[in-house]
C-alpha cells in the first residue's frame, strides 16, 4: 500500500512524546496514537487515543475505516529504517 498521503509528527513534551498520524489528502483526519506496550516491539501499529475529523464526516464513519486502518500501518511502518537520501529529496528542486 502506499502511503503517500501520510505524514506522522511526533511532538516532544516533558510527559512523553505525542504522535500523530495526518493524511493530507480528501478527507483531511488526524489520529493522535500512542505505541502499544504489550506490541513485541513496544510499537505495534499504535493505540488510538484520538480521531479529528471534519464536521463533513460526521455518521459517515464506516467509510472510513479503510483509512484508519492504513494509518495504523502507516504509523508502524513509519519506525522502521529512515528513507534513502534521493526518496527524501524528491521535493528539492
Amino acid at each position: 500500500m502506499s502511503f503517500a498521503h501520510f505524514l506522522r509528527i511526533e511532538r516532544d513534551e516533558q510527559n512523553g512524546s505525542r504522535h500523530y498520524v495526518v493524511h493530507v489528502c480528501d478527507p483531511r483526519f488526524t489520529l493522535e496514537l500512542t505505541p502499544d506496550g504489550a506490541a513485541p516491539d513496544q510499537i505495534g501499529q499504535g493505540v488510538i487515543k484520538r480521531i479529528c475529523l471534519p464536521n463533513s464526516c460526521a455518521g459517515d464513519y464506516h467509510k472510513y475505516i479503510k483509512l484508519l486502518d492504513a494509518a495504523q500501518e502507516f504509523f508502524a511502518q513509519s519506525f522502521a529504517e529512515p528513507a534513502s537520501k534521493t526518496e527524501t529529496r524528491r521535493f528539492n528542486t
